[in-house]
């Protein structure tokens, strides 16, 4: 089986840089991150800042000539998922697999409308507590990376090729039997945990121990439980319960990438999770008041510091 060799990011925000880092340090060159404009300057320039170590990497501008990826990784926010598509284009051939290890339930299938779903495979971190402050970024605990087809009971060869890079790279993963649920799993988490700590502006610390926000993490959670069943994904309780370990090897000062986007005064994804939701409660007629609740609060809370940003550039 031919291994993979030329390895494309696009987004070297927390995430991308993580494994954009882990992947030059297995071999120096093989992985180019996908920009342009004042990014890519500053990414050729200043390399990118992990754990206190600079890493140099080639850069690749979307309009340029490219060559085509053995894999993309996906690496964007929400927002910038769009744009993302047709900047990869010109970097994906016949033997291209995506990956996407973009929060929310849905970037797998824009991705595939528009590259190609066979092209795709499904993914989610699990348990990074990568923090970005200004370009630098920061990791105690790698996680891990759940990926593979939908149905991973016999392994694809493509599958088996991005386990074998992983391997290499000493990025920890897991293939489980049913993706969709893993994928629904770690949306349940992120409903929760990322909201909450946005909105009291809580480090994982603060959910580490009985109250007010692991209270209502917790409640926001049993929200996607509900549309879960809707939908045929088996999630329940239990669910919860199953991501205190992961919890408990988190960095008490950590902070979730939306409590991030707060501090930073960058726009949110909480479109992608309480919008989300309440979109599916409609859909079902069910109500979804704790995510309604974070939603309306998210919003304020970017409204107003989007709005005096706004006012600054005048």
């Amino acid at each position: 089986m031919e291994e993979i060799k030329k390895v494309f990011v696009i987004g070297a925000g927390a995430l991308g840089a993580v494994y954009a880092s882990l992947l030059q340090e297995m071999e120096p060159g093989c992985v180019s991150l996908i920009a342009d404009g004042e990014r890519a300057r500053r990414l050729r320039r200043d390399g990118l800042i992990v754990n206190g170590r600079k890493y140099e990497m080639n850069v690749a501008g979307p309009e340029e000539n490219a060559e085509d990826a053995d894999l993309l990784l996906v690496a964007v926010k929400n927002q910038h998922l769009s744009t993302a598509i047709l900047d990869m284009q010109s970097f994906v051939g016949p033997e291209t697999t995506i990956i996407s290890v973009m929060n929310g339930i849905d970037s797998e299938e824009q991705i595939g409308a528009v590259l190609g779903r066979d092209k795709v495979l499904y993914c989610v971190a699990l348990g990074i507590d990568a923090v970005r402050e200004n370009d630098c970024i920061s990791y105690t605990n790698q996680g891990r990376l759940i990926f593979g087809e939908k149905d991973n009971t016999l392994p694809t060869r493509r599958v088996q090729r991005v386990a074998a890079l992983f391997q290499r790279a000493g990025i920890a993963y897991e293939i489980p039997s049913d993706m969709i649920r893993a994928l629904w799993h770690k949306f349940m988490i992120n409903v929760g945990i990322n909201q909450v700590s946005a909105v009291l502006g809580a480090p994982y610390g603060a959910f580490q121990n009985t109250g007010e926000a692991r209270r209502l993490m917790e409640s926001a959670m049993r929200e996607v439980i509900i549309l879960a069943k809707k939908v045929g994904i088996d999630l329940s309780e239990e669910d919860i319960r199953s991501f205190d370990p992961i919890l408990a090897r988190l960095s008490p000062q950590g902070k979730t990438s939306m409590l991030q986007d707060v501090e930073a005064g960058r726009k949110t994804e909480v479109e992608m999770f309480a919008g989300r939701v309440i979109a599916l409660g409609q859909k079902y007629d069910i109500p979804m008041p704790v995510n309604q609740s974070l939603f309306d609060s998210i919003c304020r809370i970017e409204s107003a510091y989007l709005k005096d940003k706004s006012a600054d550039n005048l």
